[in-house]
């Protein structure tokens, strides 16, 4: 008999009743270090104060109106999304699975209203996530996320990661866009280099190719800046981001600049619950929060000191670790023994880990994370190693 919730999932064998910081706490009270953050969600942590406030003092006053009428709150975050990056315009959404899908629209639509409408292709690269749409999994391909729902949007081509030599070759007079993660998350924490984000930004602009930066999970402070590719020192036509700038409650959002978002008037896209006062209420309070210079030194500085422990963790043990990767508090471990295996290891230890592709356990605590816990997770980890070892 199928349960009550579909089995869609592989769940852990836990349950958490209560947050608190970087801990997430059982009924009986056992606790566990989260190195997960709901999968960089939890950007400040289980039950921050801050937010906590301000989605009460929301809740209080106004749930939801939809966007038939102006919301103030929504007109907030936007200015101050707007204000921190290179965008113009931004279109609230729940998730980054439906930004992926507005990107994919404002891409080929900008193309129809300048006349182009043969312009529908995507360039894409093997390994990528950006959601469990349709249209999301046809833009990552791979059997994993397509097999059995067929038949997929058309339009897009994978391309293997990092091939610049490929991407040039495959640009041509029907391509409307490109489309990557500046650093990979579910497919292995794979940092692309700022050469290559420059190279492929000069490319956008001598063929008129639009870039759309998928920031879901590596966007809002994670890599030590507020977005990732601020570090290559490209912009980007149009840029998907969820997962941190609501703190934990659903909120995403498609930033673009006005030119790429031209093609999108009145009545051509639109979201019930998307941009609602709850969520943008949070989203402004992170966006303060984040967007402080001081804030981001902190979490450069927090990064740095994970990243140093995490290496001699690595040397005390070559045969279950073999690399650190990734930039900021997004990080990966490339395991030499199975990565499920770490993750349980972890388990009992209390520290909670997400594995990824290519052998890898993902690391993305809140940016709240103390220099306390950053020693404290190592540690656990060391001893979820050890135990692996003597397995």
């Amino acid at each position: 008999m199928v349960p009550s919730v579909l089995p869609t999932y592989n769940r852990a064998p836990l349950s958490f009743e209560k947050g608190e910081g970087s801990w997430l706490i059982e009924a009986d009270g056992s606790r566990y270090l989260d190195l997960g953050a709901g999968i960089a969600v939890n950007a400040l942590g289980h039950a921050n104060p801050e937010l906590v406030a301000t989605l009460t003092e929301q809740a209080g006053k106004l749930w939801h109106t939809s966007n038939l009428y102006q919301i103030p709150n929504q007109q907030k975050l936007a200015d101050l999304l707007v204000e921190h990056s290179f965008a113009d315009t931004v279109f609230f959404t729940n998730s980054g699975t439906e930004a992926a899908e507005l990107a994919i629209k404002m891409a080929r639509k900008y193309w129809y209203e300048k006349g182009q409408p043969e312009r529908i292709g995507i360039l894409t690269f093997e390994g990528s996530f950006h959601g469990r749409s349709t249209g999301a999994i046809a833009a990552a391909g791979g059997d994993k996320m397509t097999k059995g729902f067929g038949p997929l949007m058309p339009g897009f081509t994978q391309l293997p990661f990092g091939d610049l030599d490929a991407l040039k070759a495959a640009i041509g007079p029907e391509t409307a866009a490109i489309l990557l993660e500046p650093v990979v998350g579910e497919g292995g924490i794979k940092v692309w280099p700022d050469a290559a984000l420059k190279a492929i930004r000069a490319l956008c602009d001598e063929t008129g190719t639009l870039l759309i930066l998928d920031e879901v999970q590596c966007g809002v402070g994670r890599t030590g800046k507020l977005f990732a590719h601020e570090w290559a020192g490209i912009t980007p036509d149009i840029m998907m981001v969820a997962k941190g700038i609501g703190g934990g409650f659903p909120l995403g959002a498609v930033l673009a600049t006005e030119d790429a978002a031209s093609g999108m008037t009145a009545g051509t896209h639109g979201s019930t619950y998307g941009g609602n006062p709850l969520g943008c209420a949070v989203g402004a309070k992170v966006m303060e929060i984040v967007a402080d210079p001081a804030f981001l030194d902190e979490v450069n500085r927090k990064a740095g000191l994970f990243r140093q422990k995490l290496e001699g963790l690595i040397a005390a043990h070559p045969e279950v670790f073999e690399e650190v990767r990734g930039l900021g508090l997004m990080l990966g471990i490339k395991c030499k023994v199975p990565n499920v295996d770490l993750v349980k290891a972890g388990y009992a230890e209390h520290v909670l880990t997400v594995p990824a592709a290519e052998n890898v356990i993902r690391l993305l605590p809140a940016l709240t994370i103390s220099d306390d816990e950053i020693a404290e997770a190592v540690t656990r980890l060391d001893r979820a190693a050890t135990a692996i070892e003597a397995a």
